[in-house]
């Protein structure tokens, strides 16, 4: 954690970290890994509420715990953008991490992969598998999506790539 900015640090502390190493087809071990998912996720959302940083909203979609859906947002000039956010757990969970997609993004910058996948290899892809099985969702959202929105979501605000819903709001009517 050297060279991490003290927030990143003190937020990737307070994520419980995962211990049953269980994937999609392991059957009891995998209800047992979902549970700890739970558990980290309501850490972490408690924690970004209690710092008034509340930036997300997920969900499984499936009652097998491997289709997740929400919100995301990131605050830009006092302006919020929301995106939907959405992930398949892979087979190979977890020694794989999930691929994290924001549709509504897909074409609008190169640090994305078709379908509107976050480019995460060279940072983030590493970090997991030297984590691996102790990280999970949560993990993935903090140390992977939570820098990736921070880094690309100015950029393609003030480049023009993305508009505030107010703005395209007030054009249509005009």
């Amino acid at each position: 954690m050297e060279g991490w900015d003290p927030n990143t640090k003190s937020a990737l502390t307070q994520i419980p970290l995962l211990l049953t190493k269980a994937g999609p087809r392991d059957g009891a071990s995998w209800t047992q890994r979902l549970k700890e998912e739970y558990k980290a996720l309501i850490a972490y959302t408690s924690m970004n509420k209690s710092k008034d940083n509340d930036w997300f909203r997920i969900s499984a979609a499936n009652p097998e715990g491997t289709r997740w859906i929400g919100k995301c947002w990131y605050v830009h000039n006092l302006l919020k953008y929301e995106f939907d956010l959405q992930f398949d757990i892979p087979v190979t969970y977890p020694a794989t991490a999930p691929e994290l997609e924001l549709p509504q993004l897909d074409g609008k910058t190169h640090k994305m992969y078709r379908g509107g996948k976050i480019c995460l290899t060279v940072h983030f892809k590493p970090l997991w598998a030297k984590n691996c099985p102790r990280f999970g969702i949560a993990h993935a959202l903090c140390l992977g999506l939570a820098p990736w929105l921070a880094a690309e979501i100015p950029i393609l605000v003030d480049s023009g790539m993305i508009k505030h819903k107010d703005d395209v709001t007030s054009a249509s009517e005009s």
